[in-house]
């Protein structure tokens, strides 16, 4: 008898026992921790997933801090400049206005000893006048003058010339 292409026997019946019996033995061996390898694999992978957004979502908001901040440093900088600018200049003022009043000082003490030496030049000219003005009245009128005469034409003379504009 010639067999055809599929002959049913005991081969094809042990066959198909052999073949669930693999089956079922690779499903419990195999199948199994394979599936919950790649279920605890695709949990892993939820979780990296999750965990990456969160970190986004912080990184963005610290983003966000950190971009406020540096504005408000940028302001606070410029405030800062704008301010010490003002002092610069208020102390530049107060500078301007101690030189002022100083040079107006040194002005008015320059004044004063010029007057000073003015009077005490005049007042040499004077002394010196007069003693030349009683010499030549000494000479003139060919006699001494005792101290006291002497004092009284100093006076005399000292009167009618200091009332006289130099």
């Amino acid at each position: 008898m010639k067999a055809g292409l599929v002959e049913f026997s005991w081969t094809i019946v042990f066959q198909i026992v052999n073949t669930i019996i693999l089956f079922l033995a690779l499903k419990k061996l195999l199948f199994k921790p394979v599936s919950e390898f790649m279920k605890s694999r695709k949990d892993d992978i939820a979780a990296s997933i999750e965990e990456a957004k969160s970190k986004n979502e912080e990184v963005e908001k610290r983003k966000k801090e950190y971009e406020t901040k540096l504005q408000f440093a940028e302001q606070e900088g410029r405030e800062i400049v704008k301010e010490a600018s003002k002092k610069a200049e208020a102390r530049a003022s107060q500078m301007k206005k101690e030189a002022e009043i100083e040079s107006a000082k040194m002005i008015e003490r320059a004044e004063e000893e010029i007057k000073r030496q003015n009077q005490k030049a005049m007042n040499e000219l004077k002394d010196e006048m007069s003693s030349l003005a009683i010499m030549a009245a000494g000479k003139i009128i060919g006699k001494s003058l005792d101290k006291e005469k002497h004092q009284m034409l100093i006076k005399e003379f000292m009167d009618e010339v200091g009332g006289a504009r130099w």
